[in-house]
């Protein structure tokens, strides 16, 4: 199958063009513990309005000395995704990531394709090597090893995701006699998050595309620059999508100029559809916007977000491919 013809992914992916997903727990907790409240509901307002994806973290424990000690959706990020995915019905259902190193990549393969055959064409997998040392030490994983497993487990999750009946020896575990059911009917898009204690080129050849962290403007260009010759040069494609977080508090007053908070802006509308115009021109495909530190309230934000920036980054295909951008 090629990418154009997954629906989640040409909906939410194309070259030379951004659309926007959400980041949950969608509300304002700060550094706090999230309550949780209302996340269906807000859900399918987000699906309404037209974002493209809502995004799952992987957290196992809380940590006050880390230097994001949230814990994601409190929830386990594969459960919840499904919980979330039954109350909805076109919205993409992505991981911003799942810890590969700290999964067995057989289970995580049961599970991707058990989603993928529940929710077709909506699920989008981010992984990651993970860096939270205390999920590492509560299952007896040693972190400095994180980008070795992370390498194996890929291997191994790839294998038995896609063969039939081909034994397969690991690290990891022994596949001999036997396959994985369910398999999934359509492909499902994954994507590799920061480096995963890799090089550039195997980022490059493995991944579907690549999630990195902010930066300057003229970094972040200069880095997708790389990425995708890398790409070119890896893996024989043309293209493969580059995805980015943004923490946003949205002022009141659609003229507020961006000024700097803790991994992102507050900012007005206007300023907001300029900054992922510029990002739009430097060739990043997708933002995850979190409201985590919004001083308004979020179904409102949201709302705002809806009618005055979703029309510029609209998905690029309506349910099932009505309309094209």
């Amino acid at each position: 199958m090629q990418w154009s013809e997954h629906k989640g992914y040409s909906r939410m992916i194309k070259e030379n063009k951004l659309t926007i997903g959400l980041t949950l727990p969608l509300e304002h907790h700060g550094q706090e513990r999230p309550t949780m409240n209302d996340q269906v509901e807000r859900v399918q307002l987000a699906e309404r309005l037209g974002f493209s994806a809502i995004w799952f973290q992987d957290v196992l424990l809380e940590d006050p000395t880390f230097h994001d000690p949230s814990t994601g959706q409190v929830y386990d990020s594969l459960l919840y995704l499904t919980y979330i995915g039954a109350h909805t019905t076109i919205i993409n259902l992505g991981t911003a990531a799942v810890v590969l190193s700290l999964r067995h990549p057989l289970r995580l393969a049961k599970e991707a394709a058990t989603i993928e055959n529940l929710f077709p064409e909506r699920f989008m997998l981010g992984i990651s090597s993970g860096d939270r040392r205390r999920d590492f030490e509560g299952l007896h994983i040693p972190i400095m090893e994180r980008g070795k497993i992370f390498r194996e487990a890929f291997q191994f999750y790839e294998h038995v995701l896609h063969s039939e009946y081909e034994d397969y020896q690991s690290p990891l575990g022994k596949i001999e006699g036997a396959t994985l059911v369910p398999k999934p009917n359509t492909p499902i898009p994954t994507f590799i998050t920061g480096y995963a204690q890799q090089t550039l080129d195997w980022v490059a050849e493995h991944g579907d595309g690549w999630m990195f962290y902010p930066q300057s403007l003229d970094k972040q260009q200069s880095l997708i620059k790389q990425y995708r010759n890398k790409v070119s040069d890896k893996s024989g494609v043309a293209f493969k999508p580059f995805f980015q977080p943004l923490v946003m508090d949205l002022a009141e007053d659609p003229n507020h100029e961006p000024e700097k908070i803790k991994l992102g802006y507050k900012l007005g509308s206007k300023a907001l559809i300029a900054w992922l115009k510029e990002h739009e021109a430097i060739g990043v495909n997708h933002v995850m916007i979190s409201l985590s530190n919004s001083s308004r309230e979020v179904e409102e934000v949201m709302r705002e977000l809806g009618e005055v920036v979703l029309p510029h980054f609209p998905p690029h295909h309506t349910f099932p491919f009505e309309k094209e951008r």
